[in-house]
């Protein structure tokens, strides 16, 4: 099956999109499928084998069953290019245009599992020009970050009051829309999430760090972080991780795929589950998380990857029909 696998774009995150899109083209040609690179530059231009991507309403693209966007970021994983793929009527893999839009904003998301009595840690939305004084509710030491970016870009930690100017103009360089975060003492839990309409959850796995926090030299640089699977928590905390990503799957109307961030606060004693956000296009190489967990699940990379085509496919039949 002929799969278009869209890479680069527009955010600060192309690279990371780069390396996932390869991983992603080798995993689907050992699955059986044929990958067909559609790059995407940094100013937006589409092209395939260095010619322009001519795009039409209800024309498909590439002539291709399936388009698997391995984005990440604002253009990508926003519901922007999820739109666009659906005017062209092409089945994608992952969430569809609400649930992208909803949980690329940070704060949106937040104030949707908060309605719906999700735990999760204190926070607050602010934008340039509002008075910062009102974060002091929140104590120290805070995370602040641009609320629609992903891979830890613009975040920085503050521990003392007259970091915080600092932190916001370096946050407001990347967004117009920062979140800032009360710090959550406790241990890293992931969890990854597949489906559509009967998701299912892998085993958590635990974010073992190298530096003060999971920034983004962690996720990337060698050595930067060690995924341990199993988490180190009892069964029923693990399984309490593993209802609360479904749940958060589940109300922000995902398909396909999801990973879902935690912190868990005690985890030797009262074991209080806080989740922190969920990523609808996760880092996709063969080591990163999104698949090292499903691959401890006992779901290889390539079978992993051929399901998500055939969710996509499931997923457009179903709403088509």
């Amino acid at each position: 099956m002929r799969v278009a696998v869209l890479e680069g774009g527009r955010s600060s995150e192309h690279e990371v999109s780069v390396a996932s899109a390869a991983a992603v083209s080798a995993g689907l040609t050992e699955a059986g499928h044929e990958p067909v690179a559609v790059e995407i530059s940094r100013e937006g231009r589409w092209t395939h084998r260095g010619e322009p991507v001519r795009l039409h309403p209800a024309g498909g693209l590439l002539d291709c069953a399936v388009a698997f966007p391995a984005l990440h970021g604002p253009y990508g994983e926003d519901g922007t290019v999820q739109g666009l793929l659906e005017v062209l009527d092409v089945p994608y893999a992952g969430a569809g245009v609400l649930a992208s839009a909803v949980c690329m904003d940070k704060v949106i998301f937040k104030d949707l599992m908060q309605s719906a009595g999700v735990p999760q840690v204190r926070y607050a939305a602010v934008r340039e020009g509002d008075d910062p004084s009102a974060l002091a509710e929140l104590g120290l030491p805070v995370f602040v970050k641009p609320a629609r970016m992903g891979s830890s870009l613009g975040i920085s930690k503050v521990t003392a009051t007259g970091e915080l100017p600092a932190a916001l103009q370096a946050a407001f360089a990347q967004d117009p829309l920062v979140i800032v975060e009360a710090m959550a003492h406790g241990m890293e839990v992931e969890c990854s999430v597949l489906g559509n309409e009967t998701p299912q959850a892998s085993m958590p796995g635990e974010i073992v760090l190298e530096g003060e926090w999971y920034d983004y030299g962690a996720k990337y640089r060698e050595g930067g972080m060690e995924l341990v699977v199993p988490a180190r928590l009892p069964e029923p905390v693990r399984e309490r991780v593993r209802a609360m990503a479904l749940e958060a799957f589940t109300r922000a109307r995902c398909a396909g795929m999801a990973r879902c961030d935690f912190f868990v606060e005690d985890p030797g004693g009262s074991a209080r589950v806080l989740l922190n956000e969920l990523n609808t296009i996760p880092g996709f190489t063969q080591t990163s998380v999104y698949a090292k967990l499903f691959e401890a699940s006992g779901l290889p990379y390539p079978q992993l990857l051929d399901r998500l085509v055939e969710l996509a496919l499931e997923r457009h039949a179903r709403e088509r029909g």
